[in-house]
C-alpha cells in the first residue's frame, strides 16, 4: 500500500480507537451529576452508592481517553504536516480553547470528584462533579468546532506565504459557528449520552439477571433507562437536522449516503438495501418522494445526485451509504429498547422478562458502534477533500514521510491499542464483578461527608 492509504488507515485505526472513551466519559459525566443530585434531594443512600461506583468507571474511561489521544497529535505533525500548516491558525485556536476552557477545568476539578468524598462538603463535591462533566463538554464543543470547520469552512481567508498557501482565521466566532458545527455538536453529545446510559443499564441489567445488588441495579436502571430514552430520541431529532445540514452544504456527501445517482425531484429513501455502483442504481426497499420531504418538507424538492459531481470530486459510494444507514439502523433500535425497556420498568415486570433483560446487557455497544459508524460516515463522505473545496486528502500528507515507517507505526499501535483494550476491559470487569461498596451505602438522613469544607 501506499503512504496515502497507510496514513489514512493509521489516522482511522488511532481515533476510532480514542473515539471509544470520550463518548463514555462525556454521558458518565452527566449520569454522575444526575445520580449526585439525586442523592442530594433524596437522601437515598442507594443513589450515593450509585455515584461514587460510578465515578471509578468514569475516572477508567477518562484515563484511557488521554492515553489514547495523544498519538493524534503527532500524526498532525509526521504523517499531515503539509495539512497542519493549512489549518495551523485555525486548529491552533480552537485546541487551545479547548486546554484553556474544558482540560483545566475538568482535570483541575477532576481530584476533588475522585478523593473529596470524605474531605470536602457535598455541596461542594457536586459542584466539582459538575464541573467535570461541564468540562467534558467543552472539549467536546472545540473538538467539534474544529472537525466541522473542516466539513464546512467559514470566518477564514486564505494567504500565501513563501508560495505556501494557508488558511488564517478572519472572523473567529464565524469560525465557531460554521454551519454544520452546532448540529454535528449535538449530534456528537446525543450519542455521548447514549453511550453513557446505556453502560449504567447494561451493568444494571446483568446484575438483575445475577440476581446481584438488586437496590443498586434497579435504581442505576432507572436512571439509565430514563436518559437513555431522551437521548436516544433527541438522537433522532439532532440526525434529522444534520442531514438538512448536509444536503444544504455537502450535496455530493447526502448523494453516496443514499446512493442517489440522479438528480431527481420526489427522490426516494433507502430503508433497507445497498448499493449497485456498477448499474449505478440502489437495490433495495426505498420509500419515494421521502429524501425530498426530508431535505425541505416538500415532496417536489430537487435533491442534487452524483450526476451533478465532477467524477474526481465523488465520496466512495458504497462505503458512505453502508457506514451512514448502519448508523441510523442501530438509532432506531435504541430508541425501541429503550422504550421497551423503560415501559416494562415502569410496569414492574421487567425483572420476569429475561430475554429483554439480555438484550440491555448488550445494548451497551449500540451507541458505541453508532457512534464508530457516524464517524466514518461523516469522514468518508467528505472524500476527496480534507478541508471542504479548500484542500484535497492527498495534498495533506508529509513530504518526507515513507511508507515502511508509517507501516511499521501502524504494526506497532496497532499491537499496542490492542494491549490497551484488553486492560481497559480487565480492569472494567473487575469493577463489574465486584459491584458496588458496601460501605458506600451510608444510613439515610447521616452525613457521610463534613457539612463544611475545610
Amino acid at each position: 500500500m501506499d503512504v496515502l492509504t497507510l496514513s489514512r488507515i493509521q489516522f482511522g485505526l488511532t481515533i476510532g480507537f480514542h473515539y471509544l472513551y470520550p463518548p463514555l466519559s462525556i454521558g458518565l459525566g452527566v449520569m454522575l451529576v444526575i445520580m449526585e443530585a439525586l442523592w442530594l434531594k433524596t437522601q437515598n443512600p442507594v443513589y450515593h452508592q450509585m455515584a461514587r461506583f460510578w465515578t471509578k468507571v468514569f475516572a477508567l474511561t477518562f484515563a484511557l481517553g488521554v492515553a489514547t489521544g495523544i498519538v493524534m497529535e503527532f500524526e498532525f505533525g509526521t504523517n499531515w504536516a503539509a495539512y497542519s500548516r493549512f489549518v495551523g491558525d485555525v486548529f491552533g485556536s480552537a485546541l487551545a480553547a479547548e486546554g484553556i476552557f474544558a482540560f483545566f477545568l475538568e482535570s483541575g476539578f477532576l481530584a476533588v470528584l475522585l478523593f473529596g468524598w470524605d474531605k470536602v462538603s457535598r455541596k461542594l463535591h457536586f459542584f466539582s462533579t459538575c464541573m467535570v462533566c461541564l468540562g467534558a463538554h467543552f472539549s467536546a464543543v472545540w473538538i467539534t468546532v474544529a472537525n466541522s470547520w473542516m466539513q464546512t469552512p467559514a470566518g477564514y481567508h486564505i494567504v500565501t506565504r513563501d508560495g505556501v498557501p494557508r488558511a488564517e482565521i478572519a472572523d473567529f466566532w464565524a469560525m465557531v459557528f460554521s454551519p454544520s458545527s452546532m448540529d454535528r455538536l449535538f449530534h456528537t453529545l446525543c450519542g455521548a449520552w447514549q453511550a453513557g446510559a446505556f453502560l449504567v443499564v447494561s451493568v444494571s441489567a446483568w446484575y438483575l439477571l445475577k440476581n446481584k445488588f438488586n437496590d443498586f441495579a434497579r435504581a442505576s436502571l432507572r436512571v439509565g433507562l430514563t436518559v437513555g430514552l431522551i437521548a436516544s430520541l433527541l438522537q433522532l431529532v439532532s440526525g434529522d437536522s444534520s442531514a438538512r445540514e448536509v444536503a444544504n452544504y455537502q450535496p455530493a456527501k447526502l448523494a453516496a449516503f443514499e446512493g442517489l445517482y440522479q438528480t431527481t425531484s420526489n427522490a426516494p429513501l433507502t430503508l433497507v438495501g445497498y448499493v449497485d455502483e456498477t448499474d449505478q442504481k440502489v437495490v433495495g426497499l426505498q420509500w419515494p418522494g421521502l429524501l425530498s420531504w426530508l431535505v425541505n418538507f416538500d415532496t417536489h424538492t430537487t435533491v442534487t445526485g452524483l450526476d451533478a459531481i465532477p467524477p474526481q470530486d465523488r465520496p466512495p459510494v458504497e462505503a458512505s451509504f453502508l457506514f451512514f444507514h448502519g448508523m441510523v439502523g442501530i438509532g432506531f433500535a435504541m430508541i425501541a429498547i429503550a422504550a421497551l425497556g423503560f415501559f416494562y420498568f415502569r410496569h414492574g415486570s421487567l425483572h420476569e422478562r429475561r430475554w429483554l433483560l439480555w438484550i440491555l446487557v448488550f445494548s451497551v455497544l449500540g451507541p458505541e458502534i453508532a457512534n464508530q459508524l457516524g464517524w466514518f460516515a461523516a469522514e468518508v463522505g467528505r472524500q476527496p477533500w480534507i478541508v471542504w473545496h479548500e484542500l484535497r486528502t492527498p495534498d495533506g500528507l508529509s513530504a518526507v514521510v515513507k511508507a515502511n515507517v508509517v507501516l511499521a507505526s501502524l504494526i506497532l499501535f496497532t499491537v499496542l491499542y490492542f494491549l490497551l483494550f484488553a486492560v481497559f476491559i480487565y480492569l472494567l470487569n473487575d469493577k463489574i464483578q465486584r459491584g458496588p461498596d458496601e460501605q458506600d451505602l451510608i444510613p439515610s438522613g447521616k452525613l457521610a461527608l463534613p457539612t463544611k469544607s475545610k
